[in-house]
């Protein structure tokens, strides 16, 4: 009989990888292994990478070498790098990482199995292919971890923008939409199993557009989803802002249990930055966006990416990033000093230049600034009810249970009797720049 081995994932990165790690799981459970939280019960332990920013490979590097202990331990170990790191690396980890027998890119997972038996023999295993059809589309993924409430849901796989600071298009492909009706399907599923929240994922969503029989853009796709069942919300990550259409905007607006929370990577207020980042939209059309999401969805939060320091930036560049910040009164940002990533288009024909200290610098004077944007904008829902979907308890206090509202922002309440799963009016009584704080309501 066949002893079935424990398998132990670690995921680095955004949603995407969170998402692969539950394609993985599903793939593994189907192939005679089972998930462990426990690392040294592993037989194997696979390493989900993201290569975006130099400190998440770095971050990779050190966990390998922590491995190496687990390793002496137990000399059958075996160890794989998944995902982007491994395919932007894959000779360089097989050579220098001697912890490292498996190498799989985003779209080799299905392909695990077999190489593992190539691994189980004596010899490294690799394969980091892309693909132009791979979707994972008839996969069950495998909720890791999960709360029961709140499931990723991916759409798409892949990007062509070609940002010139970006390496997912190397390291994930060319941009390819999955077969809507396996979506809606496992939509359907989830509210079924129980579940009451889907966030569809993708590099750009978007731009997902579906040609079979009939075209279908990402608006319709949404539309779909919403459909399933009225007291399932729809969340969606992440949006470019040169396709972010007026259609999109009415189709979130008119169905309440889409959510009024949109990310929309701004990454610089510098019309001639955003022009060397390849990003395809200026300042101007940007603001135009803003202005068409807060007419068309009154109330709707805003949240974004900002890159400090990229090549060329000057103090004047900088200064238009904290007034796009202001304009916009952003809830919240993802904030990151710019860091050479090679292969892309900057590495290749730009220069980074802007000093170490200037970016630190600029930095901290981008957060300080949004710490005060999201205390204010918090600040402005004191008073207000909302209806919150419960994910867990508080961190702080089993006292206390902990959901978001439809705009993305956290809230805490007094227990009492609800459970995960309910949603509960919440009027907000207070605030801290990360939470909203409040009480239960009837009605």
């Amino acid at each position: 009989m066949t002893r079935i081995k424990n398998l132990y994932i670690e995921t680095y990165g955004c949603q995407m990888n969170f998402s692969d790690s539950e394609i993985v799981s599903s793939i593994m459970l189907e192939n005679n292994f089972r998930i462990t939280d426990v690392i040294t019960n592993a037989d194997i332990i696979f390493i989900n990478t993201c290569s975006i920013r130099d400190n998440a490979e770095q971050r990779v590097r050190k966990r390998l070498k922590e491995f190496n202990a687990q390793k002496r331990k137990n000399p059958n170990l075996k160890i794989g790098v998944l995902g982007c790191m491994a395919k932007r690396l894959k000779e360089k980890l097989l050579e220098e990482e001697i912890t490292v027998d498996l190498i799989a890119g985003p779209d080799s997972y299905r392909d695990l199995p077999k190489l593992l038996n190539t691994v189980e023999a004596g010899q490294k295993a690799a394969n980091v292919i892309l693909s132009e059809e791979e979707t994972y589309a008839n996969i069950n993924p495998v909720r890791i971890g999960s709360n029961g409430v709140s499931a990723f849901i991916s759409i798409m796989r892949g990007c062509q923008n070609y940002c010139s600071y970006c390496v997912v298009p190397y390291t994930r492909g060319k941009e390819r939409s999955r077969d809507p009706q396996s979506i809606v399907k496992e939509a359907q599923q989830l509210f079924n199993d129980g579940y009451r929240e889907v966030t569809l994922l993708g590099q750009n969503v978007n731009s997902y557009n579906w040609k079979n029989d009939d075209t279908l853009n990402f608006a319709a796709l949404l539309e779909k989803v919403a459909l399933v069942n009225p007291l399932l919300r729809v969340r969606f990550a992440t949006s470019h802002p040169k396709d972010i259409s007026d259609e999109l905007l009415k189709t979130i607006a008119k169905y309440d249990n889409i959510c009024n929370s949109i990310h929309l990577p701004v990454q610089s207020g510098s019309t001639k930055i955003l022009k060397l980042m390849n990003r395809k939209y200026s300042r101007d059309w940007y603001m135009n966006r803003i202005e068409a999401i807060k007419k068309i969805i009154p109330g709707c939060t805003i949240s974004t990416d900002i890159i400090s320091g990229f090549c060329t930036e000057t103090e004047e560049d900088h200064q238009e990033t904290l007034s796009i910040m202001k304009e916009v009164e952003y809830f919240y940002a993802f904030m990151f000093k710019y860091s050479e990533r090679p292969g892309t288009i900057a590495a290749k024909k730009l220069k980074d230049d802007v000093p170490e200290e200037t970016k630190s610098r600029r930095l901290k004077e981008i957060i300080d600034l949004q710490q005060k944007l999201s205390h204010q904008n918090n600040l402005n829902n004191v008073g207000k009810i909302f209806d919150v979907l419960v994910e867990g308890t508080s961190k702080k206090s089993d006292q206390q249970l902990f959901g978001r509202n439809s705009e993305n922002k956290v809230c805490v309440f007094p227990k009492e009797n609800f459970k995960p799963g309910d949603y509960v009016k919440v009027k907000i009584t207070k605030c801290t720049t990360a939470t909203l704080i409040g009480e239960s309501v009837d009605g």
